[in-house]
């Protein structure tokens, strides 16, 4: 099938298994709670299409803004507590996408003990070394509260529990020093991901940015051309395990936040270099299950009309991969209730 056709396919496909909401009350507010057949299901053979089995909740708002991000996360925070890493993509400098200050200067301040958690960058650039890492930081903004770069003092081995590609993977030393993990995403493409949702999130930004960056890329030679490391189906499951090692050590103690807002087709590594997004604007999504939280963002992705450059991201680089790879790990429910806030 011809990609244009397949694309087009797919977006009709996902379009019409949609089902209709049904009304809900809870306490003070009313949601409208809709069950998906995922996307995934439509976009990729590889997919188990059974609808058996548990559901996650996935919590949902059209509204972009600092007051539904701290509504949606009182939504799914009950088991946030003692120190507190918010693990956030700062993103190069002046990068035109990355999630805005505000907002995310208001979260933070309803989370005690909490600070913002990122790791040195594998490819030389503004966030390489700790001291340039910083320095893009005061750039872009993020002064307002303790931002800890977690590999600024070494690395800590954290173990892969039913790995196949790993036994543990290396990340930033300072990871341990947290109680809890509350993940805040921009969700967007990626080049070599396909796209980028809370579990690359975490994946590729808790590993640090020697060791464990390149163990999950695959890669011993860093100086080769990304386009020449292994990537594809390999990259989606180690990325997997790289986050099942993070969500292992915390346990319980995580919720998953993905922000669907200005989704160019690369991450926010490009920088200004991003391409200019062409898909509109969708919401913000929450949970407490990280396989649920990055399946409707991309089933939410596949209803737009407006979504062929992204979907072709995605598949063009097996990006749907990532939630065949976590199912397998049993990182989530795999199937989820969507509740419109």
């Amino acid at each position: 099938m011809h990609r244009r056709t397949l694309i087009a396919s797919l977006a009709t496909t996902a379009a019409g298994i949609y089902s209709l909401p049904i009304s809900a009350k809870d306490n003070t507010m009313t949601q409208n709670v809709t069950s998906f057949q995922q996307a995934p299901v439509v976009g990729c053979r590889r997919v188990d299409a059974s609808t058996a089995g548990p559901r996650a909740k996935v919590y949902f708002s059209r509204d972009l803004s600092a007051e539904s991000l701290v509504k949606l996360y009182r939504l799914v925070n009950s088991e946030i507590r003692g120190k507190v890493a918010v693990k956030l993509h700062t993103g190069e400098r002046h990068g035109p996408n990355i999630l805005p200050r505000e907002w995310v200067k208001e979260l933070q301040s309803q989370i005690p003990e909490s600070a913002i958690v990122e790791t040195n960058t594998l490819y030389k650039g503004d966030r390489y070394t700790t001291e340039d890492h910083l320095e893009t930081l005061k750039i872009n903004g993020w002064t307002f509260c303790p931002v800890d770069i977690l590999d600024a003092e070494g690395t800590v081995d954290l173990p892969v529990k039913g790995g196949r590609h790993f036994s543990t993977v290396s990340m930033g030393g300072h990871l341990v020093n947290y109680d809890s993990m509350v993940v805040l995403t921009h969700f967007k493409g990626h080049a070599m991901g396909g796209f980028g949702g809370s579990m690359k999130n975490i994946a590729i930004g808790c590993a640090d940015g020697r060791i464990g960056k390149a163990q999950v890329h695959g890669t011993s030679d860093t100086s080769l051309p990304w386009n020449e490391w292994p990537a594809k189906e390999f990259l989606m499951e180690t990325m997997s395990e790289s986050a099942k090692a993070t969500c292992d050590f915390f346990g319980p103690r995580m919720c998953f936040i993905n922000v669907l807002r200005r989704m160019s087709v690369d991450c926010d590594c490009a920088g200004c270099r991003a391409a200019e997004p062409t898909i509109g604007d969708i919401g913000i999504l929450a949970s407490t299950d990280i396989l649920a939280v990055d399946q409707a963002s991309c089933d939410l992705v596949w209803q737009r009309a407006d979504n062929a450059d992204l979907v072709e991201r995605i598949l063009s680089r097996r990006g749907l991969h990532q939630l065949i790879a976590m199912r397998q790990l049993g990182l989530g429910a795999g199937q989820y209730e969507l509740i419109e806030i």
